[in-house]
């Protein structure tokens, strides 16, 4: 296991200090505020530590409602909304300097038979033949290298690569709103530490990394990386169909069906790479074009 993943890991751990409150730690991201994916991933981790271990985390529903300060812990009040014979639901505020910076809900479900179909796997090229992050951000001259390091370490524990070129990679023009990324995290997950709610929490992490891509490729925008766009979050929703495993490649096949009134939708689906349709995603995200742009 890499060190960076080891680090990721050690931030989503969080400390109990009360039956339903928790706390854990942030850092740095390539916005001066939390990133959205780690405060995501440590609430469903909370919601997750008061549900029986046979339920599974299968959708959540979160706002985003101020900028997370990464000089500060957060801290994450559970709400045990109920526990049914099927379906465990939780809600989670996430509390930074006496107010709520997050909102969570998600719903947890014991293993069950039924229906089961699914949308087939769009063509995707072999992760094994695309370029790494550090290859591909480290090729581009006209991106501020401060810039570049920033991405380089907030992706340090996740092996991502972009299938085409990333919306800062070539922008100027649009493009079609369709983006597709390879993901695992750069190192196996083992012993202990290898259990179902982790993956799915190192998935919601990472969800939040390149989803509203696609809205940026509509617009011909190179995002935040080069300053044509300011924006953030708004809220998140995942569903979470089948089994993975985040130490194995995904596809994250993404795309944007609108952009209106200063926001952007993103909606994607992730699958294994052996064709199983494993999450849904969507988000809606601000998205605004500063003055001069």
């Amino acid at each position: 296991m890499s060190q960076a993943l080891q680090d990721l890991l050690d931030l989503l751990d969080l400390e109990q200090i009360e039956e339903n409150i928790f706390r854990g730690q942030s850092r740095s991201a390539v916005v001066p505020r939390v990133f959205g994916g780690q405060v995501a991933a440590q609430a469903l981790v909370a919601a997750g530590r008061t549900v029986p271990a046979d339920r599974h985390a299968h959708s959540l529903h979160a706002y985003f409602l101020r900028p997370g300060d990464p000089g500060a812990p957060i801290v994450y009040d559970v709400d045990r909304i109920r526990d049914g014979r099927s379906f465990t639901t939780r809600r989670v505020v996430a509390i930074q300097h006496g107010k709520p910076i997050f909102h969570l809900s998600a719903s947890f479900q014991g293993d069950e038979d039924g229906l089961d179909h699914q949308e087939p796997m769009p063509a995707a090229p072999d992760p094994a033949t695309l370029p790494t992050s550090q290859e591909r951000l480290r090729g581009y001259d006209h991106l501020d290298p401060v810039v570049v390091e920033k991405f380089l370490e907030a992706r340090e524990a996740v092996d991502l690569r972009y299938a085409e070129e990333p919306p800062y990679g070539r922008f100027g023009e649009p493009r079609e709103p369709h983006s597709q990324v390879w993901f695992r995290t750069n190192g196996k997950l083992e012993g202990a530490i290898d259990e179902p709610l982790l993956h799915v929490v190192l998935a919601t992490y990472v969800s939040d990394m390149t989803l509203l891509d696609s809205v940026l490729l509509a617009h011909g925008r190179g995002g935040w990386a080069v300053g044509d766009v300011v924006g953030a979050s708004l809220d998140h929703a995942m569903w979470f169909h089948r089994p993975f495993r985040a130490d194995e490649w995904l596809l994250y096949d993404q795309e944007s069906p609108s952009a209106h009134g200063g926001r952007g939708l993103g909606q994607a689906r992730i699958y294994t790479q052996d064709g199983r349709l494993a999450i849904s995603v969507i988000q809606e995200g601000l998205v605004r074009v500063p003055r001069g742009h």
